[in-house]
């Protein structure tokens, strides 16, 4: 009886331990969006997704959870994998808005696997698999910065722009101030790589970001060709 006993009581531990696990609390996410043009301008190159070379938009790189701490979680639940087919009416979506472009060439699946086994399995308390991709690309209708920078004039064009009028035009275009992460070229220039936004936990609503990370931009950065 006492074994019994001591037995179902592991199991009651184990279960909430578990449960505790996957409503794992966080205070915010990152929506981070970035310039293929600088992705693939660097040493080590690119390869465009098997669909063909994606449209010159910025694109999804992922929605992760964060702390206000400045650390984040990941790899939540080991369980959890990326499933196609609870994503499948979001497939053409994902090919369009959040292709990969590391080598070799793929159709996605391996990104998109990454994304929600380190960050998406963090988000689980508030977005299952469909939702937490569905979200993403809402927020990318919603956080249009190709057109926040057009309308302020700064073009794709391979020139240098101040890094103050890009951060300003992108809080005009979004009404919040975005993070902004630079690569260097094969020249060594300084260029925009890709912008961080913060979301609510919900997933719904853009929020002034409690921490921006810390960027290593110059004051004059390039906006590359795609």
């Amino acid at each position: 009886m006492k074994s019994n006993f001591s037995l179902l009581s592991k199991l009651l531990i184990l279960q909430y331990l578990s449960v505790l696990c996957l409503s794992q609390d966080f205070d915010f996410f990152y929506f981070v969006q970035q310039w293929p043009g600088a992705y693939c301008d660097t040493k080590q190159s690119c390869c465009y997704p098997k669909t063909g070379k994606p449209t010159a938009d910025f694109s999804i790189h992922g929605l992760w959870p964060n702390y206000k701490d400045g650390s984040w979680p990941s790899n939540c639940d080991p369980d959890s994998v990326f499933d196609k087919s609870q994503v499948s009416d979001l497939i053409s979506n994902m090919e369009k808005n959040w292709p990969s472009l590391s080598c070799p060439s793929s159709n996605g699946m391996r990104f998109w696997s990454h994304e929600w086994e380190k960050h998406g399995t963090c988000a689980e308390s508030e977005l299952d698999q469909h939702e937490y991709f569905e979200t993403a690309l809402k927020l990318k209708q919603k956080a249009n910065l190709l057109k926040a920078l057009k309308d302020a004039g700064i073009e794709p064009d391979d020139e240098f722009y101040s890094l103050e009028s890009i951060s300003d035009a992108i809080k005009e275009g979004t009404g919040f101030t975005p993070g902004i992460e630079c690569n260097k070229d094969s020249a060594h220039n300084s260029q925009l790589y890709q912008v961080y936004m913060c979301v609510d936990t919900s997933g719904s609503d853009l929020i002034e970001c409690p921490l921006l990370p810390k960027s290593k931009c110059g004051s004059q950065i390039q906006f590359p060709k795609f």
